[in-house]
């Protein structure tokens, strides 16, 4: 799986173009919890802290999405894409992205923000805290 993710990260890059980083993550907005309050708790990470800026900004341009993705960073771009054919599903300019931010845990999994240059943010789910730390030294 993690060649077909290693694939999937390299797909569609611009000639010249470097892949830095990437790893699956959750958007907190689509993230799906189970179990005894499950409902509560689905509702609580998907609107409570999940994404930050009106319409127009550049969190509110990110679409709908459901399950794991990849996060990848690239020296031009900072986006989304799909873990098994590396179909862009959401991509910006490097430099709108202005930090990576740790949150506090509230699931089973680390939970970060990315801060975008017009105050705007979105919070993402990741199974690991080095993929947190790994996304904070080249962001900042």
């Amino acid at each position: 799986m993690s060649a077909l993710r290693e694939r999937s990260a390299h797909s569609q890059l611009a000639p010249g173009e470097q892949l830095l980083a990437y790893a699956s993550v959750v958007p907190a907005r689509s993230a799906k919890g189970i179990g005894i309050g499950a409902s509560l708790a689905n509702h609580m990470v998907n609107s409570v802290g999940a994404q930050s800026g009106g319409a127009g900004s550049i969190a509110a341009g990110m679409p709908r999405t459901s399950g794991a993705l990849l996060l990848r960073v690239t020296d031009q771009r900072v986006g989304l894409v799909q873990p098994l054919d590396g179909a862009p599903v959401w991509e910006v300019p490097r430099a709108w992205v202005t930090r990576v931010e740790r949150r506090p845990r509230t699931q089973l999994m680390a939970r970060f923000r990315l801060h975008y240059a017009d105050g705007s943010w979105l919070a993402f789910l990741t199974m690991r805290r080095r993929t947190i730390e790994q996304f904070h030294s080249l962001i900042g």
